[in-house]
């Protein structure tokens, strides 16, 4: 009875071969997936068990860049491909098709593995000076462009060599598609030969809001994220047209600038009487250079004959040279500035909030929150000896003084 029906059912078929081809093709297709679907299964499998087991990396970043799920994806296409002698009618069609695909596939895999060697290449030292993403994207985009050129000539039964002699007209119209790839790829180019960018870099570009690391290079974009965590994103070919600013030399010099001043009122400046000089004389910092500046200036005046009875005649030590050289000897005894750069305290031109008083200095540790806490420990300090020497730092009245003020004139009419 079976048979039978067999037999009616071919004979039925037999009149349309087209839904015959039709039936052998859903079947031909559910094979092909059923087979991938294992060999993918096993593949991936055996590939992690085999990945677990080795000491490279390189096999983990095939797994992780789907490598081996793409070629994986041959097996049914090669199945189809191979059983096309059983669909004469929808054969040629079909495998066109599957040509595309194999052509397509190609160029993923291509892709696949040259972003794994790029992954694999980062994980060297000197990935973060040499990066090579932009040449390899540059590469991925001419192998996507020869896959469509290889399939537009399957679809035309066109050979390729004869659509590339065409492209020739086609110059200004591809510089125009493909100009911020050319300019982000000279860019990039300019980048590494004048070894102006890294991963890792703190740059500032204020004009795109960029304030933090450099966290990726690409072809077409570099990758900044701010200290706020926020991610900003610079075309790369921006990053010649425009100035910014790299503080990789901060970190290569091993120190974070201090450009900080303190405002003297000027209204507190003066000579120094014997009781301030004596007290400065128990200053340990600064015993040695009282004493020094004493001899030097006793020197000066005796050899030019001054009378001294008048106190501007001759040189005389002032509260404000004598804190600055304690704020100097501060900095330099402090153990967390880098005493190997640049280091000094210089008096700024006065203005309306007084005299400014500049420490300028390098700490020895570049970590933010640390140069934050030892940036606000030397002022601290600073701020808090400064009426030692008989000073006072200037600051706007605010809304109490002007009410002290009106109390003591009404208490006082």
């Amino acid at each position: 009875m079976i048979e039978n029906l067999l037999k009616d059912i071919n004979g039925f078929l037999a009149n349309f071969p087209f839904i015959k081809e039709l039936f052998i093709l859903i079947a031909i297709l559910i094979v092909s997936f059923l087979v991938y679907w294992a060999i993918k299964k096993l593949g991936v499998r055996l590939s992690n068990e085999f990945a677990r087991h080795t000491k490279t990396k390189f096999d983990d970043i095939l797994i992780e860049h789907k490598v081996i799920d793409i070629v994986a994806r041959y097996i049914p296409l090669l199945i189809i491909k191979n059983t096309l002698f059983l669909l004469p009618i929808m054969g040629p069609t079909i495998d066109a098709i599957i040509n595309l695909l194999f052509v397509f596939l190609t160029a993923r895999l291509i892709s696949a593995l040259l972003m794994a060697g790029n992954s694999y290449y980062e994980l060297k030292p000197k990935a973060r000076k040499r990066p090579i993403k932009s040449y390899l994207q540059v590469v991925i985009i001419i192998v996507y462009v020869v896959a469509i050129i290889i399939m537009i000539g399957i679809l035309t039964h066109q050979p390729p060599w004869m659509l590339l002699s065409g492209l020739g007209a086609m110059t200004a119209v591809i510089l125009l598609i493909f100009r911020d790839t050319i300019l982000s790829f000279v860019a990039g180019l300019q980048i590494n030969m004048y070894d102006l960018l890294h991963v890792g870099d703190w740059i500032e570009m204020p004009q795109f809001g960029a304030d933090g690391d450099v966290v990726d290079i690409a072809l077409h974009t570099i990758k900044v994220q701010n200290w706020d965590k926020s991610i900003t994103i610079v075309p790369t070919y921006k990053i010649l047209d425009n100035s910014f600013r790299n503080w990789r030399g901060m970190k290569q010099a091993g120190g974070r600038r201090i450009k900080r001043a303190i405002y003297i009122d000027q209204n507190s400046i003066k000579f120094c009487d014997r009781q301030m000089i004596e007290r400065f004389q128990r200053i340990q910092l600064i015993s040695d250079y009282v004493k020094n500046k004493l001899e030097e200036l006793e020197r000066y005046n005796r050899e030019h004959n001054i009378d001294e009875s008048v106190k501007v005649n001759g040189r005389r030590m002032t509260n404000i040279g004598t804190f600055r050289a304690y704020a100097a000897a501060y900095i330099k005894s402090h153990p967390k500035i880098n005493q190997n750069l640049t280091k000094m305290v210089r008096q700024l031109p006065p203005g309306p909030q007084g005299l400014p008083i500049e420490i300028y200095a390098f700490t020895n540790d570049i970590r933010w929150e640390v140069y934050e806490a030892i940036q606000a420990d030397i002022f601290d300090h600073l701020l808090a000896v400064v009426p030692e020497f008989g000073l006072r730092i200037f600051q706007n009245p605010s809304g109490k003084d002007f009410y002290e003020w009106s109390t003591r004139i009404h208490s006082n009419p």
